[in-house]
């Protein structure tokens, strides 16, 4: 039986530009829940932009950080929702952790769209000088890092609020399959 707490949380994982701090935002509106991103926690705990993170610490630093965070929101017990960095999922301790606390719904986007999201983004230390070249190299990278998520949806012809709703109907009908 899964555990009454996967219902108190909701977590969108996707590749960076896919939209979930957007998403994120309105389903949590939509349950009258509170929101978070784990890269702005992060920063928050950190004390310095992610960009700076990986300039003086490193990229692995900065995974230890994430995963810190994404631990500790995990384990709150007030219901949230959750969206996280883009590279999240690459660590095999995040993904089990977020199935067994969490509902977890991947967003998805076309490289195009993606591309066409984050190119002017200075915030992204993956995609400096190439943005185009590092999306695609990423994405090629990542190829299946988000399919253990449930619930797959696709965001490029979708609004915000049209993603928000499929993410949170996933939700409602997976705590009462849960439920029953």
């Amino acid at each position: 039986m899964i555990s009454e707490e996967i219902h108190r949380k909701i977590v969108l994982v996707g590749f960076m530009g896919t939209g979930k701090s957007t998403v994120a935002a309105k389903v949590a509106d939509r349950l009258g829940w509170k929101c978070t991103d784990s890269d702005s926690e992060v920063v928050a705990e950190e004390g310095c932009t992610i960009a700076k993170l990986f300039e003086t610490r490193g990229e692995e630093y900065f995974r230890d950080a994430e995963t810190r965070v994404l631990t500790r929101l995990l384990q709150s017990g007030e219901p949230l929702v959750i969206a996280t960095g883009g590279g999240a999922v690459l660590r095999e301790v995040n993904r089990r952790f977020m199935l067994e606390r969490s509902y977890v719904a991947a967003l998805q986007a076309s490289e195009a769209v993606i591309v066409e999201r984050v190119r002017y983004d200075k915030g992204r230390p993956l995609l400096a000088d190439d943005p185009a070249g590092k999306v695609r190299e990423l994405m090629l990278k990542r190829q299946g890092a988000y399919d253990f998520a449930p619930l797959q949806v696709m965001t490029d012809s979708l609004t915000p609020d049209e993603a928000a709703e499929a993410v949170a109907e996933g939700y409602r009908l997976a705590s009462r399959l849960y439920r029953a």
